[in-house]
């Protein structure tokens, strides 16, 4: 059997767009995950958001809303949506100062909303916006520290992880690694699910996910 003028044997060029047909289906199975999710949210959750917002303005002075800019497919920056969680003049719009336990920039509010990972749900509005997924490596801001330099610089393979849409939540948060990258072996197991997540995503690991995170962390409430 002869080679094509591209270098492929017949059969090596079937399998390529089998595959790009089979990548597209996916992508456009899990864009309607997401758009039907998002939506499905945002309705059952108006209750809740009109409740949060309400908290939010009778405890503290400022926005209900904070916008924060965060990498997303293919290392471009975009708006990421949460509910505001800290005091207003002491918030770090940059993002690099990572929340720590007790962190006295947080108000009372503010806790039980990183708690729940209820300041997470705005994102929601993301993800109608196609900038972000339901489920993907967590959004990471410009510069962000791991064992204290550059995630870059702790890790080449770092970028890769912007090769899909962040999500609002991933592999790495349902196996316990979120918050913090302060140690060498937190921003290591961040980043190996992150990556993990992008060599084996399936729309079925995705509903996993997502029903792994509803009952993980909305009902146990694992943040701070």
């Amino acid at each position: 059997m002869t080679d094509n003028v591209y270098g492929f044997h017949n059969t090596d060029l079937g399998h390529a767009v089998e595959g790009r047909i089979s990548s597209q289906t996916s992508n456009v199975l899990k864009r309607g995950l997401d758009l039907f999710g998002a939506v499905c949210g945002l309705l059952l959750l108006a209750p809740l958001f009109t409740i949060l917002a309400i908290a939010i303005k009778l405890t503290s002075k400022g926005p209900v809303l904070f916008k924060q800019d965060r990498h997303g497919l293919g290392g471009r920056t975009f708006k990421a949506y949460k509910f505001r969680s800290m005091y207003v003049d002491q918030c770090d719009q940059s993002g690099v100062r990572q929340t720590v336990k007790n962190d006295p920039r947080i108000t009372p509010i503010g806790r039980f909303l990183r708690r729940s990972n209820f300041d997470e749900l705005p994102q929601l509005f993301n993800v109608l916006k196609g900038e972000m997924s339901l489920v993907g490596p967590r959004p990471h801001v410009p510069g962000m520290l791991a064992n204290g330099v550059k995630y870059e610089q702790f890790d080449p393979r770092y970028q890769l992880r912007h090769r899909v849409k962040p999500g609002i939540t991933g592999l790495a948060q349902v196996n316990g690694f979120r918050g913090e990258t302060r140690t060498a072996h937190a921003a290591s197991m961040r980043l190996y699910y992150d990556l993990k997540y992008i060599e084996v995503r399936s729309l079925f690991l995705d509903v996993s996910i997502i029903v792994n995170t509803v009952i993980q962390e909305f009902f146990k409430g694992k943040g701070y």
